[in-house]
């Protein structure tokens, strides 16, 4: 495997909200991971972010190829079908993977497949959307107001139709019992990092997070729900 880590080119790549989930997936392990796979990497940025921040040899793989040329210089970055990996097993530290598994209509293959690649002590995190959500896309970067608009009102659209799933093509997500459930059957320890997420991201409006969690309503508000664990 080639090694990317350490890369002299002079590039960064601000990504807080990647920064804070590797904060916290390798708060779950005993040493940081030194091979990782990001499944779902699009365009490789948060492959790139995981290279840079954990010092860590990083490949991702996406079934489209509309890779950054920038992230190409710090993660190898290749095409690859989830449900069918190339790697042998037991070769990676650490998978990581964000905002992917709701694309991927065989989801159940592809986390056998996570289990398959990882080493026996390896960790692993996945992030998708909550299909709970009253509203979503908010933090989308490289979106316009119009799209995040267009987007949630697809969303409701799909609700109001009784089509907010992921096998009819909505970018739903899963609650988080549904994602809970499937991660357990797959995997020997499965944690909720949501709330530990928020509160990192919006450190500023902790006291919002907490009102939102004491109130009952954090199961509709936030639009993301994240889990790490072990092998």
């Amino acid at each position: 495997m080639t090694e990317f880590a350490g890369n002299c080119q002079n590039v960064n790549f601000a990504d807080p909200k990647t920064v804070i989930l590797a904060d916290l997936m390798c708060q779950q392990l005993s040493s940081v991971p030194s091979k990782i796979l990001v499944v779902g990497c699009g365009k490789g940025i948060e492959a790139a972010v995981l290279a840079q921040h954990l010092r860590a040899s990083v490949t991702g793989i996406d079934i489209l190829t509309d890779f950054d040329v920038r992230a190409s210089q710090f993660a190898d970055l290749r095409r690859g079908d989830a449900t069918r990996m190339e790697f042998m097993d037991e070769s990676f530290d650490f998978v990581y993977s964000f905002h992917a598994l709701e694309h991927i209509p065989d989801f159940r293959a592809a986390l056998h497949e996570i289990r398959r690649v990882l080493r026996p002590d390896g960790g692993w995190m996945i992030g998708t959307p909550n299909s709970k959500r009253i509203i979503g896309y908010l933090g989308s970067k490289d979106a316009s107001t119009a799209e995040k608009l267009w987007w949630n009102l697809a969303d409701w659209n799909a609700k109001l139709r009784g089509r907010f799933r992921n096998e009819f093509g909505a970018h739903a997500g899963y609650t988080k019992e549904e994602l809970r459930g499937e991660l357990a059957r797959v995997f020997s320890a499965v944690t909720d990092i949501t709330l530990d997420y928020y509160r990192d991201v919006y450190s500023s409006r902790r006291d919002l997070i907490e009102a939102m969690v004491q109130s009952g309503v954090a199961p509709w508000l936030l639009p993301c729900i994240y889990f790490t664990g072990r092998r």
